[in-house]
């Protein structure tokens, strides 16, 4: 596969996770503003945030957690030339499931819903570090 096929599903999760994080400046200098922001004494993270606010920055955060296997996977790929149409498949698959998780997340926030995208990325992720690791370990060479 050729290197932007294989970075493009990278540039779409980068995306995500700046549009995330200028929404969530957004909402929560608003929030600020409107000085609907709860400090809470004696906690160093819990500022009792808005609903709406609290939701897109989870959803941030959310972007530093499993996504980053997926960062990690992708120069490893790549280096080892492993990269091929199944990954650059799983990982366009991959991202769009987070995308998806992170709508959910920041809108109508049906758990159920919500998980079973979680779950279904972390197996499509799963599964890409699984014939990685076959391809790697199967290889006659270095």
């Amino acid at each position: 596969m050729t290197l932007p096929a294989v970075l493009a599903p990278v540039f779409a999760q980068a995306l995500l996770t700046f549009v995330l994080l200028f929404w969530m400046g957004g909402v929560r200098t608003k929030a600020v503003r409107a000085k609907a922001v709860e400090v809470r004494p004696g906690s160093q993270r819990n500022y009792g945030w808005p609903a709406k606010a609290q939701q897109v920055s989870d959803a941030y955060h959310n972007q530093f957690e499993l996504p980053v296997l997926f960062f990690a996977l992708v120069p490893l790929v790549i280096i080892t030339r492993k990269a091929d149409f199944l990954f650059v498949l799983l990982a366009w698959v991959f991202v769009v499931l987070r995308w998806l998780h992170a709508f959910e997340h920041t809108s109508k926030n049906r758990l159920r819903i919500r998980f079973g995208l979680f779950a279904a990325g972390a197996i499509v992720l799963l599964i890409m570090w699984a014939v990685f690791a076959v391809r790697i370990l199967l290889a006659a060479e270095i």
